[in-house]
């Protein structure tokens, strides 16, 4: 898929409801594709379907539901005729220690953000093979580098890498593409709605403290998903990152951390119940 073929593709974008999805949604639908949202929030889906118009889709599914996707592939394909592009997006996030955390809450987010582009996958898979067609995996800046609090949510992430990377081998044969995006601090409901999280942007070195707008990250997925790209990286500069993460995941990167986690990590603790999922 291309810039110039955009017109009128069908895309389905998963947790297209709110934040990223919904804005990588509208700026799709801007550039003429066709959008089919799946999100498991009525309120949600209903409010950012009536921003984009009457010619686009919206389905009630849920990404740990393995039955209702099947439900959303189908309803997709009954309303367009076909799915030519992918883009896995929901999630959830946490800012929390292990310690503090009850492990249902943390085998949460692995099962919302890892398994639930692996069911996205399984249940496109078909339909996406039929049409030669495209997935963008969302993973994280969360990939590249180790921080205190994202425990789960960068495993999960770390995760959705590693799948894409060999889907990608698996599929290149049958015509199929397959690309990863990794996103630092966005300014969406997910870090603006934590003091925790927006003050963790604020002490990380660059390029992992910028935080960018919504609007700014849709349009860097979406030329993504024009252009089939094997990865994105939101800032640019993170993909220096990708080339040289053992910066931010060796020791030297301990070392600075160190304090940090240590400010943060016990005060949490020793105030807060653990949280549930």
């Amino acid at each position: 898929m291309t810039s110039s073929d955009i017109p009128g593709k069908v895309v389905l974008i998963t947790g297209g409801g709110q934040g990223i999805a919904a804005a990588t949604a509208t700026t799709l639908a801007a550039r003429g594709a066709l959008v089919s949202l799946v999100d498991r929030d009525p309120e949600a889906l209903r409010s950012t379907l009536l921003g984009l118009g009457p010619e686009h889709h919206g389905v009630i599914a849920d990404v740990t539901d393995s039955p209702s996707l099947d439900h959303a592939v189908q309803s997709t394909i009954d309303r367009f005729g076909r799915i030519d592009s992918v883009f896995a997006c929901a999630g959830i996030g946490s800012a929390s220690t292990v310690a503090a955390s009850e492990v249902e809450a943390l085998l949460r987010i692995i099962d919302v953000n890892l398994n639930g582009v692996i069911r996205t996958v399984k249940a496109t898979l078909p339909e996406i093979t039929k049409q030669r067609g495209h997935y963008l995996l969302m993973s994280s800046a969360a990939a590249l580098k180790h921080m205190p609090r994202a425990n789960a949510y960068a495993a999960s992430k770390a995760g959705v890498e590693a799948f894409g990377g060999a889907l990608r081998l698996e599929l290149a044969h049958k015509g199929v593409s397959v690309g990863v995006a990794h996103p630092a601090w966005v300014a969406t409901g997910m870090i603006t709605g934590s003091g925790t999280r927006t003050g963790d942007s604020k002490t990380l070195p660059w390029p992992f403290n910028v935080v960018s707008t919504a609007e700014a990250c849709a349009d860097r997925l979406t030329d993504a998903i024009e252009q089939r790209h094997r990865k994105v990286f939101i800032p640019r500069s993170l993909a220096a990152m990708d080339v040289l993460r053992w910066l931010s995941t060796g020791p030297l990167w301990d070392r600075r951390m160190r304090a940090h986690a240590a400010a943060t990590t016990m005060a949490l603790e020793q105030t807060t119940s653990p949280i549930s999922a």
